[in-house]
């Protein structure tokens, strides 16, 4: 065979193996985008796309807890049809997923829960939460002498967002009882030996008051607070459970920026007297007041990424929902149509149309897990877009709760983030985290 020839068929051999190897990478490459674990309700069909240009087939190795279209264990896979997975029961199952319908290329575990609704929310809500200790928001200068300006506090190492929960061995529920103890070791010449949490530090010092010779009183040289209000939404509640869940963002201290620690705390009723419209670069807000009659919604138990949870005795006035409705996990939620449930006068509930722009492929929690865009000439007209107390407002999509109303772009305010109802649920003990499913799963 002369020279030409043969470069030519070697030619034609490589051009033909790099058809297949990229036939076969394309599918394994659609496979590895898929998570490793997959939650899904039981009894509600899961949908899951497989973009693959190469004939595939999907395997059950547990036909009596997922199932496909009618009895069959092993179903064909196109692109142009989503795999319908038929959730029977509560249990575990791997679903496999090969090539050419003999080759494993991916497997994935499916984790088969009990159906869950929870009633979304809206109304806006009166926060009370009261830190689990005094938390330092601030440092100032004692005139101890005719010259001479101490802070005794930063001397002994304090710094702003620390929460002091002991002074000499004494567990302290709030600043109630901080001046007498300041005075006493004044008085007698001692230091006061401090406990505070720094993060996830705990740190010991020994702090010695100064002799404030302006206002003759012993002084610390911090600035204190050991409590914060404001305005949110309640995102829903949870009737199985008796929990609730709400704002979908931690609350932190506004000067120190640090989450608060969350000793105990309340939500009450609240009532929407104003609007502060938000323009480009200015977040507005709801002006809010507590209601001096209402009773209290709930108890604060936790204040995480998220938002606060806690325990609530029942659906709350003003719902627009009589009983629960379907949540949707992170991997069902779609760019499109949705729509936000809250209020923007007095204490009535309304739906507002938005579009959901991005979704983020989030298989862990994370903040950020959406964007949306307010598109209701309505709310636009009467908020300008998203504001400061519309936070938690639940977001609907094909009747379904999808996520909770988090953050405003403050150039952008018709638009904002918004985070998955899953992880709200999963903070709020409704919903077992992924961590402690495996667990189970191995005991």
């Amino acid at each position: 065979m002369n020279s030409p020839l043969r470069k030519k068929l070697l030619g034609l051999l490589f051009a033909f193996f790099l058809c297949v190897i990229s036939q076969a990478i394309q599918p394994v490459q659609s496979y590895a985008s898929l998570p490793d674990e997959l939650q899904v309700f039981a009894g509600r069909q899961a949908d899951v796309h497989l973009a693959v240009p190469a004939a595939s087939s999907a395997v059950v190795d547990r036909p009596d807890i997922v199932g496909f279209d009618g009895k069959e264990t092993t179903v064909h896979v196109t692109k142009q049809q989503p795999l319908h997975l038929h959730p029977q029961q509560t249990g575990h199952a791997k679903l496999t997923l090969k090539l050419w319908g003999k080759i494993p290329v991916k497997t994935v575990n499916v984790n088969v829960i009990p159906d869950l609704r929870v009633v979304p929310g809206g109304q806006t809500i009166g926060v009370k939460v009261k830190s689990a200790g005094i938390l330092v928001v601030g440092h100032h200068l004692v005139r101890s002498g005719q010259d001479e300006r101490v802070s005794p506090g930063e001397s002994a190492g304090i710094k702003l967002g620390d929460l002091i929960t002991h002074m000499d061995g004494k567990r302290l529920d709030g600043v109630t009882g901080v001046a007498e103890a300041v005075e006493h070791a004044g008085k007698s010449k001692k230091g006061i030996d401090v406990v505070l949490k720094r993060g996830k530090e705990t740190v010991k010092t020994r702090l010695t008051p100064a002799y404030d010779a302006e206002d003759k009183a012993w002084r610390l040289g911090l600035y204190i607070r050991d409590s914060a209000a404001g305005v949110g939404t309640l995102t829903f509640y949870a009737p199985d459970q008796g929990v609730y869940g709400a704002l979908g963002h931690v609350i932190t201290d506004m000067n120190t920026q640090t989450s608060i620690v969350v000793g105990s705390g309340q939500i009450v009723q609240s009532n929407v007297t104003s609007i502060s419209k938000s323009e480009s670069g200015d977040p507005g807000e709801k002006r809010a007041h507590f209601l001096k009659e209402s009773k209290i919604l709930g108890n604060i138990e936790r204040n995480t990424a998220f938002g606060i949870f806690g325990k609530m005795s029942g659906n709350p006035e003003h719902s627009l929902y009589s009983k629960g409705i379907p949540i949707a996990f992170s991997h069902e939620v779609k760019e499109g149509p949705a729509e936000i449930l809250t209020v923007v006068e007095g204490q009535q509930v309304e739906r507002f149309a938005i579009d959901i722009v991005h979704v983020a492929d989030q298989s862990e929690p994370a903040t950020k897990g959406l964007v949306l865009r307010i598109t209701d000439p309505k709310l636009l007209d009467k908020t300008g877009g998203i504001v400061q107390g519309m936070s938690g407002s639940p977001i609907v999509q094909n009747g379904k709760l999808i996520g909770a109303v988090t953050h405003v772009f403050v150039n952008d305010p018709k638009s904002g983030y918004g985070c998955f109802i899953e992880w709200m649920l999963q903070d709020a003990g409704v919903m077992m985290k992924k961590d402690n499913a495996k667990n189970l799963k191995a005991g």
